[in-house]
């Protein structure tokens, strides 16, 4: 029987109980939900709402109900729709009277939003951890390969040399934001609802400071209507989980481009590639592309939240029950990809020589020979013009810059001279960009060290 039934007169059809359950979704999360009946049921009792003897027959018998959890013994009553009425019902069937007792001063709507907020701070705790993981093999794939040059591309055309080192920091600090909102989605969930009840508080004598620090929550939510109702603070780790799996998506992408047979800048290790059933020579980026399709799936899950939450009035409504599952997904999705993610990166083999072998096609040298002009006084739109005529010169002949001889640049502008070889080499062309931030070996150590320390600081500060 439904703990609601005594003012109904029959119960509920068989579909639309299984419809409305929220149990085989909620059921995650019942060791958040036990140790907030635990608190607030030593609570009750320390403010002499119920008895001391109940109190500790309600707090044995949950330690019990999440001890048969635990090990698989539990069994699941759909017709208890929800995880708070399943554990409930049996604690009441098993201490009596006392599990009765458990519910004053609390709604259903206080005690989802607590387990919630505590599955989300749990959940990020963990992301947190794995990004930092992912951190790490990044930063090892670029301190193993500091020196390595490859093409750095805008349109998917040569543009630039970069190192490799830079293009890995890249992602790195892409993952240190990504950690960040991980962090904010944290903190915003970190405020206790517990005590609020239904939506307006209660007349029992409910010290919500208590269950607050007992739950390990900075705060109480100040206000009840707000505390049963809103759900930003999910809407916040899946966004966080969204921003970081677009940039897993993009990094997926270059892994996946990169170990082709046209590029062979890298080699992904057997354990994160796989075969074809018909062609044998096949070694595909699976699971880059698993991660790369993955992001749809969690970008979908932020997406369902907000068109759930957009429309609705305080303060509970039965549409806030379609809030974890997407939550619970975004998490589980991310953290997986996460963990992928830094298997794939650790293993990969790079190519320096594949690298470098392109990075000498598509003219890479040629903003530095405008620049090499516009040190020399002229206009820098003019000397992109005088550059533009000698690669379609090159273009011509089916040659690079530096295989055109100097008589070729004078003609072009007088400001040529012998040293303009110096612009043309991809090694001086990288080193010399050594502003903050940029790509040359000096400003990319600088970076690297930032990046460590910034790693360093979130393992450090790391909430447990």
């Amino acid at each position: 029987m439904a703990l609601w039934s005594g003012r109904f007169e029959e119960g509920v059809s068989a579909f639309t109980q299984r419809f409305g359950a929220s149990l085989p979704v909620d059921k995650k999360l019942y060791a958040q939900d036990i140790v907030g009946s635990r608190a607030h049921a030593a609570m009750l009792a320390e403010q002499g709402v119920i008895s001391s003897d109940d109190a500790l027959a309600i707090d044995e018998g949950l330690a019990e109900i999440k001890a048969s959890i635990d090990a698989g013994d539990f069994e699941f009553d759909i017709n208890n729709e929800d995880i708070h009425m399943s554990v409930e019902s049996v604690l009441t069937e098993k201490i009596g009277d006392a599990g009765a007792r458990l519910h004053t001063g609390r709604s259903r709507n206080d005690q989802v939003a607590t387990d919630t907020r505590l599955f989300c701070k749990k959940r990020c705790t963990e992301l947190m951890e794995a990004n930092i993981a992912l951190r790490h093999a990044l930063i090892e794939q670029a301190e193993a390969h500091f020196n390595v040059i490859l093409p750095g591309y805008t349109h998917l055309q040569h543009a630039q040399p970069v190192l490799f080192s830079h293009h890995m920091l890249a992602y790195v600090w892409m993952l240190t934001r990504d950690y960040e909102r991980l962090s904010a989605a944290y903190r915003a969930a970190d405020a206790n609802p517990l005590g609020s009840a239904a939506l307006a508080g209660t007349t029992y004598p409910l010290d919500r400071f208590k269950t607050t620090k007992t739950l390990g929550f900075d705060h109480p939510i100040p206000n009840s209507l707000d505390a049963v109702s809103d759900r930003d603070f999910l809407l916040d780790l899946i966004y966080a989980c969204s921003v970081s799996s677009m940039h897993l998506s993009r990094l997926c992408e270059e892994i996946i481009l990169w170990s082709t047979s046209e590029f062979g800048f890298i080699t992904l290790s057997d354990a994160y590639s796989t075969g074809s059933s018909i062609m044998p020579q096949k070694k595909n980026p699976d699971f880059a592309e698993l991660i790369r399709g993955k992001s749809g799936r969690v970008i979908g899950d932020l997406v369902a939240l907000l068109v759930t939450m957009k429309a609705l009035p305080l303060a509970y409504n039965k549409d806030l029950q379609e809030d974890k599952e997407g939550a619970i997904d975004a998490a589980q999705t991310l953290e997986d990809c996460y963990l992928c993610m830094a298997g794939m990166i650790s293993t990969m083999q790079v190519h320096p020589e594949a690298m470098m072998a392109q990075a000498k096609k598509g003219y890479l040298a040629a903003t530095d020979v405008a620049d090499y002009l516009a040190k020399k006084g002229m206009p820098f739109r003019r000397a992109h013009e005088v550059v533009g005529h000698l690669v379609l010169l090159c273009e011509k002949r089916g040659c690079d810059l530096e295989d055109l001889p100097l008589d070729d640049f004078k003609a072009e502008s007088d400001l040529f001279e012998d040293d303009i070889a110096a612009s043309l080499n991809l090694e001086a062309i990288v080193a010399a960009r050594t502003t903050y931030g940029g790509t040359g070996h000096e400003a990319v150590r600088v970076q690297l060290a930032e990046a460590v320390e910034a790693l360093e600081r979130d393992e450090r500060d790391l909430i447990r």
